[in-house]
């Protein structure tokens, strides 16, 4: 595979100073769907801004398909670039049909070549009984789709997608996110969005890279996110999860409360280092006839599985996911073991 997108070194800050992209890497292959996720403020918009060539980078370059587009001293037009942008708020001009909004960037066609390309995406996007409908005649949804589909209609090198499910109710945001999926890998398109919706990203991306404060922590499969976090913050910010505390042995293994853990691969830890260990919920099992006894503290009802808080002997607390037929009481202990696959372990 060869790479759409090159990020390399980037740095962004605006007038004021304010630095919002810090030495920012990143690689996106052809064809692949990319996903910036991170907090409120962290410069995921801000880094589609650069690609697009709304805003001139102060540092690092961009490269599209192999070509520099954006380095400080060089900073190729936006319309120039090929770059098509999906929005929050959908940007649907009111006085034009579904037909004439998606149809509108493609001035340079024949009519024939347009009206072939418009009919092409309507069906693409199931949407050719709607053609002649203006976007308050149509649904949330329809309208992110008409939006998806005008920003592909001159079939860009690269689609970026700013927030684009941010205006939907839950479950549409999830039904519309699995559809533009698919349409994205049906046209073969490289995209690239931004979201703070963790649930969001690891259901339409390829690769999710997470940030804060203006760098990448992690860039990576939506796997290797959860159960191989290669920082604290990325541990933290990916699912749910609690650290224990841990001592390395002399053996490579690491004593915790619950047990012993196997030596966590790539983690360069030393015997006698004091580490915390990350237990995600389905890290602990519950099982009455386990070698500890927790106390339940908190319990959220998630219709075929409970997520248990449980306070072990020692007052710390950690996560389980139990299906929804084993439903104790707060207060009551009940037997748990502990089965990890992936020992993630960091200093204290």
């Amino acid at each position: 595979m060869s790479a759409i997108l090159t990020i390399e070194n980037l740095t962004f800050a605006y007038p004021s100073g304010a630095r919002v992209c810090d030495d920012l890497s990143l690689t996106l292959e052809d064809g692949e769907i990319g996903c910036l996720l991170g907090p409120s403020g962290c410069g995921k918009t801000t880094v589609l801004r650069c690609v697009s060539g709304l805003e001139q980078i102060q540092g690092g370059r961009i490269a599209l398909n192999g070509t520099w587009i954006a380095e400080p001293r060089h900073s190729l037009p936006a319309e120039q670039r090929k770059v098509g942008m999906v929005f929050q708020d959908y940007a649907l001009f009111p006085h034009l049909t579904v037909a004439d909004n998606i149809g509108f960037g493609l001035r340079d066609s024949t009519r024939t070549e347009k009206a072939l390309r418009v009919g092409e995406l309507l069906e693409v996007i199931g949407l050719s009984s709607l053609s002649r409908k203006y976007p308050h005649e149509i649904s949330g949804g329809q309208k992110q789709r008409v939006a998806l589909a005008r920003a592909l209609a001159p079939r860009p090198r690269l689609l970026l997608l700013d927030e684009p499910f941010s205006n939907l109710d839950v479950d549409l945001r999830e039904k519309l996110g699995l559809e533009v999926r698919g349409i994205l890998k049906q046209l073969n398109t490289s995209a690239l969005m931004v979201t703070h919706d963790q649930h969001e990203a690891f259901s339409i991306a390829d690769k999710v890279g997470v940030m804060q404060a203006g760098k990448i922590e992690q860039w990576d499969s939506a796997y290797n996110l959860y159960h191989r976090p290669a920082t604290r913050f990325v541990a933290d910010f990916v699912g749910q999860g609690v650290l224990i505390d841990g001592l390395v042995a002399e053996d490579d293994g690491i004593d915790t409360e619950l047990g012993q853990l196997m030596h966590c691969p790539g983690c360069e830890l030393r015997p006698g280092q004091r580490v915390e260990v990350l237990l995600r919920p389905d890290d602990i099992l519950h099982d009455d006839a386990g070698p500890m006894a927790a106390e339940v503290v908190h319990k959220a009802f998630r219709g075929a599985e409970i997520l248990y808080t449980l306070k072990l002997p020692s007052g710390s607390k950690v996560l389980s996911l139990v299906p929804s037929h084993h439903n104790h009481a707060l207060g009551e202990k009940i037997g748990i073991r502990l089965e990890i696959d992936h020992v993630v372990a960091f200093p204290r």
